[in-house]
């Protein structure tokens, strides 16, 4: 089964060094440049939508879908939580019986939001007009992936697979929607700034 570490091992430096490149990439770009004669303060718009921006009081797209905002939220959490649990694994750490269930909830849960989130996406129309292939095999990835952690945690015979699934899913994570993990704050960041600049954000 060693060899099934090394393939791993290879799929966590590619997705690194990927990622790298994408983040100096964004660093060398530098501040937004805006034409337009300045309004208003950066600083605050930009915090403003890291922070309340994202509450779903704020969001159109959460407040009117607010099932849909929770799974996402519990996705994602589980998702943060199921790397964090992967580096446990390999690093062989001792896990008690209680934290192992935690996290072995905390992975179905995020699994369950994902399959909801999948299926979501295929049965309504307006959803599935605006999808393409990349949307459908980055949530399937990951609701595996989530998956395939909190079963590897009840069963030890599930290893290879888990590992290999792993594997798999950073391969996919630079080159589809997934790699939002670097870009999704350089977007909210240009985002507070143009609204700041324009002196919308923060909402008075």
């Amino acid at each position: 089964m060693d060899w099934i570490y090394w393939v791993l091992l290879a799929a966590v430096a590619i997705c690194f060094v990927s990622f790298t490149y994408h983040f100096i990439r964004l660093v060398r770009l530098g501040r937004p440049r805006d034409l337009s004669r300045k309004a208003g303060n950066t600083g605050p718009a930009i915090v403003y939508s890291f922070t309340s921006a994202m509450s779903p009081a704020n969001k159109e797209s959460a407040f009117m879908h607010l099932p849909t905002y929770t799974a996402g939220i519990i996705f994602h959490i589980a998702t943060f939580v199921s790397l964090a649990t992967l580096v446990l694994i390999l690093a062989d750490v001792p896990l008690s019986h209680v934290f192992r269930m935690l996290l072995v909830s905390t992975a179905f849960a995020g699994s369950v939001s994902g399959l909801a989130i999948l299926v979501k996406r295929i049965v309504d129309k307006k959803l599935r007009t605006l999808s393409n292939p990349d949307d459908y095999i980055s949530n399937l990835l990951v609701t595996v992936f989530q998956l395939l952690t909190g079963l590897a945690l009840l069963f030890d015979s599930l290893y290879p697979a888990y590992l290999l699934l792993t594997a798999l899913l950073f391969l996919y994570m630079p080159v589809g929607k997934l790699k939002h993990i670097i870009y999704f704050f350089a977007a909210r960041y240009h985002l507070g700034f143009f609204y700041g600049w324009r002196n919308v954000w923060p909402p008075r």
